[in-house]
């Protein structure tokens, strides 16, 4: 049988191509998996330990009081100790804000405590000095000499920037200032742990509530919280691994399903010469190993080359990545999958071929049939998976849980999948009556239906990747509308100036309207009043049409003042507020609320009672979609100078757009990789379906069929077979979509609505239905290539 083994390995090579591919593809992705994770891990958690070096001891804490009493200590008996954590500061130079809200953390004054990577100019010796980090200088301009002001009011801190550092990752930092400097940010210092150098009986007793343990078991820790954020992502990416392995499974059984098919005779007359099933059997299964472990050595490969390359072009733009290495249990792992995928995808193709007398296998499969015993087994296990999934999706949408909603769609999908069969032949009729009539159509669609399990399984390659790119895209843009909407609620404003001191120069709105990216504005007149003896500017709003995202226009009722959240303090226990103008009490009812910066909002009624000489003390403005927020905040703080606070919420909405975005385009390039092995699923079933209708293409060019009508019937064939699968997978998925946001959004938003990316769904539909048309083109350039003559000679 080792003759027979090598000589159908050498003589069927070709047609095990495409099932090569989808398993290399498989492999590949997986060791290129692997190795962009353990670059992300290795450049996460390599700087993890630095701030514990020559520290033996870490000190964990609940809040900056109890790092101030351990860090007085420290220096009371010499102990060495330096603190984790950070205060969110805003900061200023000559006069203009450079940012909203920097994180300032602490830099030793020992050398041997500075952890920091110095690339330019010296560490601090004094509490006026600080350092900077070298990537957050890049958006504000900050440089080795410059003057800074941390915090606001009497409360800010004038330092000297004297070097310039590199921050790893996980710790990084915009400024760093010796400990006691940052201890004066007490109102939004937040310090977790401290680094000490000396006993843990000390710090117990200076600071009783805190524990204590060894360095290297914190950072143990430490690295395992950041590998562990690592893994998820890996997970994720090896879910859609998973389904492209499915997809390679339908392919590769198609496949084998088809080649043994054509052999029935081979194997019939091996069977007349005495071998037994069971030689075979493991005859062709060897076949399938040997084409596992060539694939799977080759996707190990290709899958390593891709992994440096991918981590190279990632390190491009993130200088903090790893290096890009090989983990054993990844390419094992790999290996392993596509080697059993190879061989559970050939195990019942492989039973059914091997299994049928020599003369019955003269006679053609011409698939199930539903008064067979197997066929109405088949489709009663379709009914009952199909009515026991949408009853789970039903009850997940009533009870709101996650995985009965999964699983419901899981088992939902395999019913589709088993009443395949039944379906999909039906709609490739149906598809071939509206594409037109005429020898050339009724051909195409009359082989797309010849064996309806073949035509199911090639189809359901496609279906699997088009349910899940339309349920996820349906899904993502759900969510996005119901972020947008949720952002409007919390920053109903993209950038906000508020008067600090005085009213606003009078000009500074026409400036701001003029900067680049500013698509609207609007300024507020008012006047600065004190709350408790806080001045604070309190603005009209009148009309904010095209200023104000969202439904709300931030107008308040007339004798009703909206507040900021810093002022809630403020309120007194009827619901009213105190507000002085010029010595004079007026009180108002209050509402707090947020996202429309320092001035406190009064209606014009209301501002008339405070004041008779309205001046402007703020100005909004909306941003132009797609502008950079850095540059914004930069422009207008330049423009607002030490006059105004800047604030606002287009950062935070850009960059709430741009995860979305990046993990839309990366959910549909993992699923593109199931797409592709579909699409050669497709291709190989046509091509394979060249050398099985080799004697009937022949007969057909003799009977008259034009060698571009030969072309156009297959082309047509593998249009109808992408099409169908393409629009049932786009409406099975939009069903899934609906579920999904009545699950996973409707326990959030009282209005869960889906929103249908039509742009998307159709480009979907497009590029599957064009990719299927391009499958067929090498299969069709081959059947038209060969001559009635030579046709009706094979055998």
């Amino acid at each position: 049988m080792r003759s027979v083994l090598l000589a159908s390995l050498r003589h069927h090579t070709r047609r095990y191509v495409a099932s090569a591919i989808a398993v290399v593809i498989g492999v590949g992705f997986v060791v290129a998996t692997g190795m962009l994770t353990g670059a992300t891990r290795e450049g996460l958690t390599a700087d993890t330990g630095a701030p514990t070096a020559g520290l033996e001891t870490m000190v964990s804490i609940t809040d900056s009081r109890q790092a101030d009493r351990l860090m007085a200590g420290a220096a009371d008996r010499g102990v060495p100790a330096v603190t984790l954590g950070y205060a969110m500061e805003p900061v200023s130079k000559d006069g203009i804000q450079l940012t909203r809200s920097a994180d300032v953390a602490e830099v030793s004054t020992r050398p041997a405590l500075q952890w920091q990577d110095l690339e330019s100019g010296r560490f601090p010796t004094a509490d006026d000095e600080a350092l900077a980090d070298t990537n957050a200088a890049k958006s504000t301009g900050v440089a080795v000499g410059d003057v800074l002001r941390i915090g606001r009011g009497d409360d800010g801190r004038d330092v000297t920037v004297v070097g310039m550092v590199d921050s790893p990752v996980g710790l990084g930092n915009d400024l760093y200032v010796p400990w006691s400097t940052l201890r004066t940010f007490q109102d939004s210092l937040w310090v977790d742990a401290v680094a000490w150098g000396g006993s843990p009986s000390l710090a117990a007793d200076l600071v009783p509530d805190s524990t204590t343990r060894a360095a290297d078991d914190w950072v143990a820790e430490r690295q395992a919280e950041i590998s562990r954020g690592v893994d998820i992502i890996a997970v994720m990416a090896l879910l859609f691994v998973a389904i492209a392995f499915f997809v390679a499974v339908l392919v590769i059984a198609n496949t084998f399903s088809i080649l043994f098919a054509q052999r029935l005779r081979e194997f019939a007359l091996l069977r007349c010469v005495g071998v037994t099933r069971r030689q075979l059997r493991r005859s062709v299964r060897l076949e399938a190993l040997a084409l596992g472990v060539a694939a799977s050595v080759v996707g190990v490969v290709g899958g390593a080359l891709g992994g440096v390359a991918l981590v190279a072009v990632v390190r491009h733009w993130f200088d903090d990545m790893g290096a890009p290495a090989l983990d054993p249990r990844w390419v094992g792992g790999a290996f392993a999958v596509g080697v059993l995928v190879t061989v559970a995808a050939a195990w019942l193709p492989t039973r059914s071929a091997t299994k049928v007398a020599p003369l019955a296998a003269l006679r053609p499969d011409t698939g199930p049939d539903v008064r067979s015993t197997a066929g109405r087994i088949r489709l009663a296990l379709a009914v009952l998976a199909l009515a026991a999934g949408s009853g789970a999706l039903f009850l997940s949408i009533a009870a709101e849980v996650v995985p009965l909603m999964l699983v419901g769609g899981m088992v939902t999908f395999v019913g589709v999948l088993l009443l395949g069969p039944w379906l999909i032949p039906a709609l490739v009729r149906l598809a071939g009556r509206l594409v037109g009539d005429g020898p050339v159509r009724r051909l195409a669609a009359g082989n797309a239906v010849r064996n309806p399990r073949r035509t199911a399984t090639t189809a359901a390659s496609l279906l699997v990747g088009v349910t899940l790119t339309t349920a996820v895209l349906t899904g993502l843009a759900s969510s996005r509308s119901a972020l947008d909407d949720e952002m409007d609620a919390d920053h109903p404003l993209d950038a906000t100036l508020s008067a600090t001191e005085g009213p606003l120069d009078a000009g500074l709105a026409e400036r701001i309207a003029a900067a680049d990216g500013v698509a609207d504005t609007l300024a507020l007149d008012g006047t600065i009043a004190t709350i408790a003896g806080d001045a604070i500017p309190v603005a009209a709003v009148e009309r904010t049409l095209g200023v104000v995202r969202g439904t709300d226009d931030l107008s308040p009722a007339d004798g009703t003042v909206l507040l900021p959240y810093d002022e809630s303090e403020h309120v007194r226990k009827d619901g009213t507020v105190v507000v002085t103008v010029d010595g004079t009490r007026h009180e108002l009812r209050a509402e707090v609320g947020g996202g429309f910066g320092q001035a406190a909002l009064v209606s014009p009624a209301t501002l008339a009672g405070l004041t008779s000489d309205p001046r402007p003390v703020a100005v909004w403005a909306r941003a132009v979609p797609g502008t950079d927020a850095a540059d914004l905040d930069g422009d207008l703080a330049a423009l607002a100078g030490s006059s105004a606070t800047l604030e606002g919420g287009y950062a935070d909405r850009q960059w709430v757009d741009l995860q979305v975005d990046v993990m839309t385009g990366a959910v549909v390039g993992l699923l593109g990789i199931s797409v592709v092995i579909a699409l050669i699923g497709i291709g190989n079933t046509l091509g394979l379906s060249v050398l099985e209708r080799s004697r009937e293409n022949a007969l057909l060019r003799a009977m008259g069929l034009t060698r571009q009508q030969l072309r156009r019937a297959m082309a047509t064939e593998g249009l109808l077979l992408s099409v169908v699968a393409t629009v049932v997978g786009t409406a099975i998925g939009l069903v899934f979509a609906w579920v999904g946001v009545q699950v996973l959004l409707g326990p959030l938003l009282d209005d869960a609505a889906v929103t249908v990316p039509v742009a998307q769904l159709a480009g979907v539909i497009g590029v599957a239905a064009v990719a299927g048309l391009a499958a067929c083109v090498l299969p069709a350039r081959r059947a038209a290539r060969i001559t009635p003559a030579a046709g009706l000679a094979l055998d």
